[in-house]
Formats: structure tokens, sequence, C-alpha cells
């Protein structure tokens, strides 16, 4: 079993072409919602100013999904995100309430909070061996409990502007072009620098059609997702700080011994342990990392509603949980992508966007995205019998 106890480490780079398959096949899938939710609504979902409120409902759930797929890839999972990020939300503005703390302090202390719950979490789940499923649904009641405490169940406004800012304000335009300028390039120049890696390492370089896929494609979706909320105020703040935790989060991922780590243990715990890694530093890591991300969806929910409230980021934890299954990571480990994550997560926002424009009843959305959820999860076990 030694020799082939490597492979799942190097899983992340033998699949890669069909995670981009995956990838563009649900870009497509996405943009055939699109299509039939601007028919319905006579064309109001794809003006300007609902595609901006659009991306901006999508941030939270893509930050959440971004730390979230890298527990599931591990193989476990974290149901108590929605009731963190009210707790972590209710802290940051319950600091500048009581004690007038400023705009620094205040993100720090939901970060703070986000961070110490998810080493918690992590530890009792790493190191005592307690499922992460259990720690986490007791976390999903507990948090939410510590939310309505500490707020004696009412809702507070938050008091520094500089805040506030963080969840409603949006970039120049002149800004968000020349953004798009330097993510277009720093593409083309990461393609080719993968490229040129991979023939140093001895692999097989990606073909002119395949670096073309690379480049081409998301290139088109910077320029376009630019134009169009440029067309109506500017690229939103929380759709940037968005944009940089996901780009963070495939760097970590994809091109670190870490991430690596992640897929190894997530394909096959025990040869990864084996091979020299150190699982529960690995699991704890992740959760913690999750939990820093909750603190900063906390800050852009909390920050976008101009409030904190006890029941804030109800059952988003299932968006975050859906958004990673339908892109492509598997509940059972090893296998999942930041940038699916966040196709996904702007799937469900899309979904959620659509029928509320649409009127469709709450118990119908309820029902629509669990059975997208089961039908997701239901594609990935047929898919894993077909590996």
């Amino acid at each position: 079993m030694s020799a082939g106890d490597s492979v799942p480490a190097a899983r992340p780079r033998s699949r890669l072409s069909g995670r981009i398959l995956r990838a563009y096949g649900l870009a497509l899938v996405l943009v055939a919602v699109w299509i039939i939710f601007a028919a319905l609504t006579s064309g109001v979902f794809l003006e300007p100013r609902n595609f901006s409120n659009l991306i901006r409902q999508t941030a939270v759930t893509g930050v959440l999904s971004v730390g979230m797929v890298m527990v599931i890839i591990t193989g476990q999972i974290d149901l108590s995100v929605g009731s963190l990020l009210g707790m972590a939300g209710m802290a940051a503005v319950l600091v500048q309430v009581a004690w007038h703390w400023g705009l620094v302090p205040s993100l720090l202390t939901a970060v703070a909070v986000g961070i110490l719950i998810g080493a918690l979490q992590g530890a009792l789940t790493a190191h005592l061996g307690v499922p992460s499923f259990i720690v986490t649904l007791g976390g999903l009641l507990g948090w939410r409990g510590v939310a309505k405490g500490i707020s004696g169940g009412n809702t507070y406004p938050t008091e520094v502007a500089g805040f506030k800012a963080l969840g409603q304000s949006y970039l120049p335009s002149n800004a968000g072009y020349a953004l798009m300028v330097l993510a277009a390039v720093s593409l083309v120049w990461l393609v080719i620098h993968r490229n040129r890696v991979r023939k140093r390492h001895d692999l097989q370089p990606w073909s002119a059609a395949g670096m073309a896929l690379r480049i081409v494609g998301p290139s088109i979706l910077i320029v376009a997702f630019v134009v169009a909320l440029n067309a109506y105020a500017g690229v939103p703040v929380p759709v940037l700080i968005f944009v940089v935790v996901a780009l963070l989060g495939a760097f970590l991922t994809q091109q670190t011994t870490f991430g690596r780590h992640l897929y190894a243990i997530g394909g096959n715990v025990e040869a990864a342990r084996l091979s020299g890694i150190n699982i529960r530093a690995h699991v704890l890591a992740t959760f913690c990392i999750l939990g820093a991300l909750t603190g900063i969806a906390a800050v852009i929910y909390t920050a976008r509603v101009g409030s904190a409230g006890p029941d804030a980021g109800l059952l988003l934890e299932l968006d975050a949980i859906a958004a990673c299954v339908i892109g492509g990571a598997s509940l059972m480990g090893g296998r999942g992508t930041v940038l699916g994550a966040c196709l996904g997560a702007l799937f469900m926002a899309s979904l959620d966007n659509g029928m509320s424009l649409k009127n469709v009843p709450d118990f119908i959305q309820d029902i629509v995205k669990g059975g997208i959820l089961v039908t997701a999860v239901a594609l990935d076990m047929v898919g894993r019998r077909w590996d």
C-alpha cells in the first residue's frame, strides 16, 4: 500500500482539467439560470442595479464558502457558521455601542471571535475525536444562544461610519477598471508561470488550447463583471473583499504544501498519516481559517444591513455547504476547489434573488434549495462510482 499512499496528494494536479470542465459546466448552468430569471422578470433580473445587489449578496456566502470548502476537503463539516456569524457581528457592534471602539478594534473583535470559536471546535474534533458534525451542530445552537444572551434579544445599529461603509460603499469606476486590467494581467502571468513550473518539474505542460481555456474564459468574466457593476454604481467594496479572500484561498489550496496536504487527508486519511502529515494540526488549522473568514463575513453582513440582530446569519451555513457541493466539493472529502465554491455561492445567491423578484413564497424557496442540495450530493455519489 506504500506505493499508492502518495496518490491522494497528487490528485489536485492530475484532475485539474476535469475540475476546469466542471467549473465551465457550472458557469453555463448559471448563465442559463440568469437567462430564465431575466425572461421571467421581463429583464429586471439582469438590470445593473439588481445585478449589483446580486453580487453583493453573493459576497457573504462566498467568503463563508471559501473557508467551508477547505473544511469539507479534509472530510469534515461545520454547521455552526451561520450562528457564529451572528455572534461575531453582534460582538463587533456591541464594542462600538458599549465602549465606543473604532473601526479597527471592531473588525479585530469579529475576526478574533471567529478564530477563537474555530480553534475550539477544531480542537474538539482534531484532538478529542468528537465528530465535527456533532461539535458544530452544538455550536449552531450554542452560539446563537450566546448572541441572544449578550444582546438581550435586541438589535443594535452600527455606530462607526467606516464600519458601515465596508458593506455599503462602492469603488469609483476608474478604480474598478484599473483592478480589471490588473486582474487580467495577473491571470495571464499566473497561467504562464504555472505552465513553466510544470515543465521544470517534468510534468506534462498544458497545450495551447488548455492555456487558452484557462485565460480567455476567466478574462471575459472579469471584464463583463466590472463593466456590469460600473454600469450602476461601481464595484461594491464587499465584492472586492470577497475577491481578495477567494484569490488567497485559491492560492492556499492549489499552490502550497498545506493545500496539497488537505487533499491528501480528505482522499485517504490513513495514507496521509503514514506519509507524515500532521492530521490534527491541519484539521485544526482549517477550522481556524473558516472561523477567521466567518468573522470577515460577519463584518460584511452586519455592515450591509447596518445593524446586528440575534437572528443574523440564520441558515447561512446551509447556503455555504450547498455552494461547496454544487461547486464540485465532495462531502466524503478529498475533492473541491475555491473556484467551484465561489461559483456555487453565486448560483445560490442567484436563486434567492430571482425567486424573490418573482415573489416566490419562502417555503417554495426552501424546497427548491433543499432539492438542489440533495441532487448535487446524489450526483457526486454517482460520479464517485464512475471514477
